[in-house]
């Protein structure tokens, strides 16, 4: 097993100590710091950005070719970590004294490990691993005007009242599809500059928002109902996929029930959770947001759109359009072209 000896919590640093095991290469752009690696090792992306009030975001699409042992070894105060991860699975010990548990796919993670301990986490080889860790300095956070901890629970609030992290702290919540989505747009932000900059600022807080209130719900015994499994949850989310590549397609619930083996109604249960919306609406959501892009990126005509995305009334589909976004598509259109002259 290859172990990386990290010994400090500032972000810069510790993708410089990263790279000194695994041998890549390092890259700024508007305040991203960019870690990439492809040798004997594994390959993959590290990312780290900074924000204001101590919070900042590191991301990681890792695969290794063996087992990779990350120790967190610092005298400092370590973060509050808000852990999610998209792809794959790995394990984590306050201290490797402790037994490891297991961290898994789309479950919420929050960990505050007490101060002067190993945090270690163990990523298995040949594995793709996309984890966002959203790390949060207590004392800096403090700081900022209108913070508001005081509405956290009581729990989460007596861990970010804990400047000297003697009572440490892990949460291993419910399974979430709504997070995993802003995730995804998180990953997918390509904008430059401020713009980008914004961007990913306005999704991190998001999800951290997201995250904290699966966190109340936890602790407020409202979870997930026992008929869906993680398996059904892992189903579904694929299912998500699955109509976005199938849109100019017929899709229901029938349809989607034999392409996933999940039931009509655990079908519908499992999109009530995770994106609180029926099949029919969620299909019809992601519908409206596809025409939307078409229209802005695009110089298919309307009728053209509305073919693409399975729609058979043009006269409908304006109408859901207009009821969704407050214009009709081709007053939409016209605005966008004139917001470019």
């Amino acid at each position: 097993m290859r172990e990386i000896v990290i010994t400090s919590i500032k972000d810069d640093i510790i993708l410089e100590q990263l790279n000194l095991c695994l041998d890549g290469s390092l890259s700024e752009s508007w305040g991203e710091r960019k870690l990439i690696f492809d040798n004997n090792i594994g390959k993959g992306t590290v990312r780290s950005i900074a924000f204001d009030w101590g919070v900042s975001l590191l991301d990681c699409d890792v695969q290794f070719n063996e087992d990779v042992k990350i120790v967190f070894k610092t005298s400092s105060v370590s973060p509050v970590e808000f852990i999610f991860i998209s792809k794959g699975s790995f394990q984590y010990s306050e201290d490797d004294t402790e037994d490891f548990i297991d961290l898994e796919q789309y479950q919420n993670i929050i960990i505050a490990p007490k101060r002067y301990s190993k945090k270690t986490f163990v990523f298995p080889p040949n594995q793709e691993i996309k984890v966002n860790f959203i790390r949060i300095l207590k004392r800096e956070y403090l700081k900022k005007k209108n913070n508001n901890v005081t509405h956290l629970n009581d729990l989460l609030l007596s861990i970010f009242n804990d400047e000297n992290s003697e009572m440490p702290y892990k949460h291993k919540g419910s399974y979430s599809l709504k997070i995993a989505d802003q995730v995804k747009a998180l990953n997918s932000v390509y904008d430059s500059g401020i713009i980008r900059t914004l961007s990913l600022e306005g999704r991190l807080y998001l999800i951290l928002a997201m995250q904290l209130m699966e966190h109340h719900n936890f602790e407020s015994n409202l979870v997930l109902p026992e008929s869906l499994s993680k398996s059904d949850i892992k189903k579904i989310h694929q299912l998500s996929e699955y109509i976005v590549d199938h849109i100019a397609q017929p899709i229901s619930v029938s349809s989607l029930s034999e392409s996933s083996g999940l039931s009509p109604k655990k079908l519908q249960l499992g999109f009530r959770v995770l994106y609180s919306k029926s099949v029919n609406e969620y299909v019809r959501q992601l519908k409206l947001e596809i025409s939307r892009d078409y229209l802005r990126n695009t110089d298919l005509s309307v009728s053209e759109i509305v073919y693409a995305i399975g729609i058979k009334s043009r006269s409908y589909f304006s109408k859901i359009f207009a009821d969704t976004y407050g214009v009709l598509p081709t007053e939409y259109r016209k605005q966008l072209k004139k917001n470019q002259l």
